[in-house]
């Protein structure tokens, strides 16, 4: 038996209308522009530093965003790139078979990708289900707060997660269906090690399976990251302590619907103002003589980000000859300023570019309310870029 998706009452219900709606707008607020592909590996890159902040892997987004694009980090280094670059490649296999018309759920499946994540340990079983019992604990108290199944349960555990998720419920909808694949692995602990990593990605994949969203798009792990502390609250109000499959999964299914409403409504904003940066930057370009392809990297420098030529010359798919002369055009021009030297170089927005940024993003509202709030919502969320 596992945990059972609650019968939604009207305000669920409501809930969900205006996800659909944030999603809906969203996916044509990105929809053939330029700059989504900014937008788009900035939202992989904040998901897998957020899932990994969960568990204590804390990295910057320019280092994220080097791990997204397969390059050398800027300051991480040893079991926190492996972990960083181990969830990459889950989460690159994830949104390589959002789309995939002969896709299905196995066992298998969630093996290969806990086997991606934590290849560089062997210690922790990567690819295997644990061999022993396994208990979760409060790191600052050392308090046990969780015990899984027995192991010999597992196996039988996620065949029956598979199976749910082959073939769910009439009338599921798809949020929840996400919500409840996310809680049953993590309460299965299926692992000795990376469960809740296992279920965020496993959420992830379920949600880009909808296909309302483009794939990159579809994450609520940059917000689990932000929120940690009721993250595992709930997750512990629910589990009570041990396996109990009985147990109501409504506050759970709640907080997973919170998260979307306000990830889709912090993607919404981000769309906003990235549209405003580009407008500004297309006219900057335009007055300077400076190609068009400069727009994107001056774009990731006005929202805070450092540029590097080898991220540059892959997106604009140019030589490493000619990222270097344009950089060097944008240096001398006075948009970016370089920072470090050869192969450590790279690139921060200048005063004129700074304030392009703030102009944009000052016009966002920074706060959003509980969906749940009866007084409503204002639209916005979190920092930016």
């Amino acid at each position: 038996m596992l945990f059972q998706p609650p019968e939604l009452d009207s305000q669920e219900e409501a809930v969900i209308a205006r996800i659909d709606e944030v999603r809906t707008a969203l996916s044509y607020a990105v929809a053939s522009r330029r700059w989504t592909g900014v937008l788009a590996r900035m939202t992989v890159a904040r998901n897998i530093q957020g899932s990994n902040s969960i568990e204590g892997y804390n990295v910057t987004i320019d280092d994220a965003l080097a791990a997204e694009a397969n390059e050398e980090p800027l300051e991480a280094e040893g079991e926190t790139w492996d972990a960083l670059t181990g969830y990459r490649n889950a989460m690159t296999y994830i949104l390589q078979l959002s789309d995939d018309p002969h896709f299905a759920f196995s066992r298998g499946l969630i093996r290969s990708l806990h086997y991606m994540m934590l290849q560089y340990d062997f210690t922790k079983h990567p690819g295997k289900w644990r061999p022993g019992p396994i208990f979760v604990r409060n790191d600052q108290t050392g308090e046990r707060v969780y015990e899984g199944p027995d192991a010999e349960l597992v196996n039988g555990l996620a065949h029956e997660l598979v199976e749910y998720l082959n073939h769910p419920p009439t009338g599921v909808h798809p949020l929840v269906l996400a919500a409840m694949s996310h809680l049953d692995l993590v309460m299965i602990h299926p692992f000795a090690d990376g469960n809740g990593r296992m279920g965020r990605a496993l959420q992830t994949l379920v949600l880009a399976r909808t296909g309302i969203l483009s794939r990159e798009f579809c994450s609520i792990e940059e917000y689990l990251g932000r929120n940690r502390e009721e993250y595992y609250r709930v997750l512990s109000e629910v589990g009570a302590g041990s396996w109990h499959p009985e147990r109501d999964a409504r506050p759970w299914v709640r907080f997973c619907l919170k998260a979307q409403f306000r990830q889709a409504s912090t993607l919404m904003r981000r769309a906003r103002v990235f549209q405003r940066v580009w407008d500004a930057l297309e006219h900057e370009t335009k007055q300077r003589g400076l190609p068009d392809r400069t727009i994107g990297i001056l774009g990731e420098a006005a929202l805070g980000l450092k540029a590097r030529n080898a991220t540059y010359r892959k997106h604009e798919d140019i030589s490493e000859n000619l990222a270097s002369r344009d950089l060097k055009m944008l240096t001398d021009v006075g948009l970016l300023v370089p920072k470090g030297e050869k192969r450590g170089r790279y690139y921060i927005a200048a005063p004129i570019l700074s304030a392009i940024g703030r102009e944009a993003t000052a016009r966002e509202n920074k706060v959003i309310a509980d969906p749940f709030d009866l007084n409503g919502y204002l639209p916005g969320l979190a920092p930016l870029p």
